[in-house]
């Protein structure tokens, strides 16, 4: 068991590492577009696309780095009393606290993949059965099939109009990694219960 808790975590906190160590650099995406916005608005025609293309990479840079910043402890804490606690106390603290979070990600998981459901065009009181087929048709059909599935595409309602599914399902992929994480860090300190650190 505690082979396999080390397993998860070094795969977990690998691939958290790999994907938040890329998206730090969105803010430099972000930057761009932001300083092409405010340049265009001044010399030339001023583009619609540019202000939701930044809010679009604030949201890919915070959801995505979310897993890493819960991996490198820079999350808020409460350190009036937490960091004079020892190592032992904190992760006792911590692997009990730890579920409230996974709760609350859990919660936000399940409005984000019915959020999804219907930026896809689907309206109905099923949306994870719905997401479920349309996966398995794209795995086992190919995209034109799980295309014939698919809805009324939701649509930002500016005047760029940008389908909204790609932003839903990056969010729903960032709180999934968030719960993988989360639960990375309860492993990590039963763990260090277990060896009995101080």
């Amino acid at each position: 068991m505690q082979k396999a808790m080390l397993a998860y975590i070094h795969v977990v906190d690998g691939m958290n590492r790999f994907i938040g160590r890329i998206v730090m650099y969105l803010i430099f995406v972000m930057i761009g577009v932001l300083l092409w916005s405010s340049s265009s608005k001044v010399f030339l025609t001023p583009a619609n696309w540019t202000l939701e293309t930044a809010q679009f990479l604030m949201v890919a840079y915070f959801i995505l780095g979310g897993p890493y910043s819960i991996q490198m402890g820079s999350n808020v804490r409460m350190d009036l009393f937490y960091g004079n606690w020892s190592l032992r106390t904190k992760a006792w603290v911590d692997a009990f606290t730890v579920f409230f979070l996974i709760f609350y990600l859990a919660i936000l998981l399940v409005g984000g993949l019915g959020s999804l459901a219907y930026s896809l065009g689907y309206f109905g009181p099923e949306p994870f059965q719905f997401l479920g087929s349309l996966t398995w048709t794209f795995v086992t059909e190919g995209k034109g099939a799980a295309r014939e599935m698919l809805g009324y595409l939701e649509r930002s309602p500016t005047a760029w109009r940008p389908v909204m599914w790609p932003i839903k399902l990056l969010t729903c992929i960032g709180v999934f990694l968030m719960i993988l994480q989360a639960l990375a860090e309860f492993f990590r300190d039963v763990t260090c219960l277990r060896e009995g650190a101080d």
